[in-house]
């Protein structure tokens, strides 16, 4: 260390004897140590390792400010008059490369003087700690924000296939429940000459426009709170009433119907090629579940379902088809047209009706 100075009296021989040792300690040490006057922040005494770190660069003043770059003096000094240690980290040049240190100052005091100790510690290690912590936390986080995404993404999927309710059913409990209720309503709907038409007409155009025609009618569906249940290449299929039950389902079925047709109506005025469909209502017993195993799909079953299905096959273009005791469920807020009795497959006579628009007040 500097300012240690050789005793005439006691010879090399002597003073190395006591003092030496302790020097070379200091001197070997990869800690950089200084002792430092408290009022002027001049450097008493300093070894190797704290020199190399910080050399001395002007000969009329040996300070830690001159020799640390931007050392905050007021603010080092308010710290160690409050009796507390005052730290803080610098880069230095180390040969060829850069090297991160701490420097840690605090009192020293050696019978009735007081002054500082800094002490440097190479902090490599631990900012590369840091770096692999700080990586791998951001790495961490960047793949969970990409299972975020694909939850959603595998969410969007199946709220596709199925009812939100049935979803999270089935997201909390690994399985869903067939629900039966009493009164739902359905509605079925095709194209007519869909077969003719997928034949002479361009086949991406024609997916387009059916594309654009289901698009819409599920913000329809959506707007009255039904569920699509599916699409089978033209037929669309919806639901209210399941898997939740409501005691509108039957309305909400008409109006999503009327709005359907109105729809495609005003569609062909603005189209060269016509569409033209079919729909059939019916409310009854129902059943849904989900069903498959590794392809999900939530459907559903009953006589209230195959009779929908026969009213769309007994309607006209652009005509919507109801049994009697579905229209007497819309009675007092729609308008029909009794179309007479027919000979249903599987469910004998039934009188028929067009359902042909709402009455006053209507939406």
């Amino acid at each position: 260390m500097k300012d240690v100075a050789d005793s005439d009296e006691e010879g090399p021989n002597q003073a190395s004897d006591s003092s030496l040792p302790a020097l070379q300690i200091l001197q070997s040490l990869n800690t950089g140590i200084a002792i430092v006057e408290p009022d002027s922040w001049k450097i008493i005494s300093e070894n190797g390792k704290f020199f190399q770190w910080f050399p001395n660069l002007d000969d009329q003043e040996d300070t830690l400010v001159s020799r640390i770059d931007k050392f905050e003096d007021v603010r080092a000094r308010d710290r160690l008059d409050k009796g507390r240690p005052y730290k803080f980290e610098r880069e230095v040049k180390d040969g060829a490369r850069s090297t991160p240190v701490r420097l840690e100052m605090r009192p020293l005091t050696v019978g009735e003087e007081t002054n500082i100790l800094v002490e440097c510690f190479d902090i490599t290690k631990i900012k590369e700690a840091e770096y692999m912590l700080q990586s791998y936390a951001s790495m961490s986080e960047k793949h969970t924000r990409a299972l975020e995404r694909e939850k959603e993404r595998v969410e969007r999927l199946l709220l596709n296939v199925m009812p939100k309710s049935v979803y999270e059913e089935m997201k909390d409990f690994g399985t869903t429940t067939p629900t039966r209720v009493e009164s739902a309503s359905v509605l079925m709907l095709d194209f007519v000459n869909f077969t003719e038409m997928s034949v002479s007409r361009d086949p991406s155009t024609l997916v387009a426009e059916l594309n654009d025609i289901f698009s819409a009618f599920d913000r329809i569906v959506e707007l009255f709170g039904c569920e699509r249940i599916k699409t089978i290449g033209d037929a669309y299929i919806a639901v209210s009433g399941l898997p939740e039950a409501t005691p509108d389902h039957a309305s909400n079925v008409a109006k999503v119907a009327l709005r359907m047709k109105r729809y495609i109506e005003r569609r062909n005025i603005a189209h060269p090629e016509p569409w033209q469909c079919r729909i059939g209502i019916n409310s009854g017993p129902m059943i849904g579940s989900i069903v498959g195993v590794q392809k999900y799909v939530y459907d559903i079953f009953g006589p209230g379902v195959n009779l929908a299905a026969r009213m769309e096959f007994h309607s006209d273009p652009m005509q919507i088809t109801l049994t009697e005791e579905t229209r007497n469920l819309l009675r007092d807020d729609f308008i029909f047209t009794e179309r007479g009795e027919y000979e249903i497959k599987g469910f004998g006579k039934k009188t028929l009706y067009f359902l042909d628009g709402e009455t006053i007040g209507r939406r």
